[in-house]
């Protein structure tokens, strides 16, 4: 294992992250914030209880899910989009650098700035939203596989784009519909019941779900299907990973 090239990767992105916090960092805390001012406090407080549960409180995991898979892909897209567009992608091709040694140093990178900005939306919203946490380590995995899985999704969708809209258009068009349609501000409980069937074809109701037991120890989904749902996830985006570097996909052109 190559930890000098992991490291110099990993600090390299860690660095670019640095120079752009008011885009990276500023910008989803604050609008993250206005989530929780207007569903949270102002809405929030005319809106009944879900399972026992304040609305408030209710949308905490979801909103910090919202934040966390849109950064995630973002970070680690762009990350490995730009040595693309400026063609020193072929020196780290070139170098004694192997593939899962180029992908722990982009995906670390990108998985720590989500996880760490996920860590951020999470004390901001206790300014606004009085909640606990029933389970803090079962929150932590949840936030550590989701943020890896979306890096390395993120890693593809940077190295299939070739130019900079489409690093926007599976995020925006695909990925931030499915979580707002996978219980981020409701429970699938609540819908009708061909739409909870169809509802459970959504990816993002598993990650949602998971992420909210953590949090009060209620679920649509079972706990335990949504971490093996988490994990077949990550199996498929690194199993994908590997034949793009195996095969030169949109890599070597």
């Amino acid at each position: 294992m190559n930890l000098f090239a992991i490291k110099a990767i990993y600090r390299f992105e860690m660095a670019r992250w640095f120079r752009t916090l008011a885009q990276s960092v500023i910008s989803p805390v604050l609008s993250t914030s206005l989530y929780f001012v207007v569903f949270g406090s102002a809405i929030g407080s005319r809106m009944q209880a879900i399972d026992g549960i304040s609305y408030g409180a209710f949308i905490v995991p979801g909103l910090i899910m919202l934040s966390l898979l849109s950064e995630s892909i973002s970070n680690a897209s762009f990350g490995i989009y730009m040595p693309k567009w400026a063609g020193t992608i072929y020196e780290l091709l070139s170098a004694p650098v192997a593939w899962y040694e180029a992908v722990a140093g982009y995906v670390g990178a990108a998985a720590t700035k989500s996880i760490c900005l996920g860590l951020l939306i999470l004390a901001t919203a206790r300014i606004f939203v009085p909640f606990e946490i029933a389970h803090p380590f079962v929150m932590l995995l949840f936030l550590v596989l989701t943020s890896v899985t979306f890096s390395l999704f993120g890693f593809i969708i940077g190295v299939w784009a070739d130019d900079f809209q489409k690093l926007q258009i599976v995020p925006l068009l695909i990925v931030t519909p499915l979580t707002f349609l996978g219980g981020s501000f409701y429970s699938i409980k609540m819908l009708p019941e061909i739409w909870q069937k169809i509802t459970l074809f959504n990816p993002v109701v598993y990650l949602i779900s998971g992420f909210r037991w953590a949090f009060y120890g209620q679920s649509d989904v079972g706990v335990g299907v949504s971490l093996g749902m988490t994990a077949v996830f990550l199996v498929v985006c690194l199993t994908a990973v590997a034949w793009i570097f195996k095969t030169g996909y949109r890599l070597k052109v």
